[in-house]
């Protein structure tokens, strides 16, 4: 574990906007791991403690990065290694708007983001290894992903109708900025 201290690492971004900064342009120097989790559900873990101030969740959310499958927070003078259980983002409400191209899903992440479904963020069904149940992700920013939440993903099952598949049989689909997303055959 790296002496990277919760405090020294947050300050100066809170005066930071609150949007996204150019992290792919920021080449600091790894710093070493820090004890910080994001788990599975969403929560942010310090030293196992959850973090409750949302505002530094929030924060750190802005600052995280990956590469290479490992999950870093990054300023312009340092990156420290996290762990990530599952996806670092989740995606807790989901807004249909009619746009230019016809329907838009609207996606909302548990730290304020909010993504439209589209080229730029496509929608993807996997499958829990353990159970088999489909787990829908959503690209949220630099090649990282959000999992979709199951009562976010059963409105998309709402909004599905069916479509047959290309080689026999039938599956769900949902469209957003004129993109297809297959929920699965049925």
């Amino acid at each position: 574990m790296s002496g990277v201290n919760l405090t020294d690492l947050s300050h100066g971004l809170e005066q930071q906007e609150q949007g996204i900064p150019p992290l792919e342009r920021w080449n600091p120097d790894f710093c070493g791991d820090i004890d910080m989790r994001i788990a599975r559900d969403g929560t942010w873990y310090h030293e196992g403690t959850p973090i409750g101030r949302k505002a530094m969740v929030k924060m750190f959310s802005r600052i995280l990065w990956q590469e290479n499958g490992s999950y870093f927070l990054k300023t312009p003078v340092e990156k420290v290694g996290i762990q990530v259980d599952d996806l670092p983002f989740l995606l807790i409400d989901l807004e249909v708007i009619k746009g230019e191209q016809g329907v838009e899903l609207h996606f909302t992440s548990s730290t304020d983001d909010h993504i439209v479904a589209g080229p730029e963020h496509p929608l993807r069904m996997t499958e829990n290894s353990e159970t088999g149940e489909p787990e829908p992700a959503l690209a949220v920013r630099f090649g990282m992903s959000g999992r979709i939440n199951r009562n976010v993903f059963y409105q998309l099952v709402e909004l599905a109708h069916t479509e047959p598949c290309a080689d026999g049989g039938e599956e769900l689909v949902v469209y957003s900025q004129g993109e297809r997303y297959s929920l699965g055959r049925i």
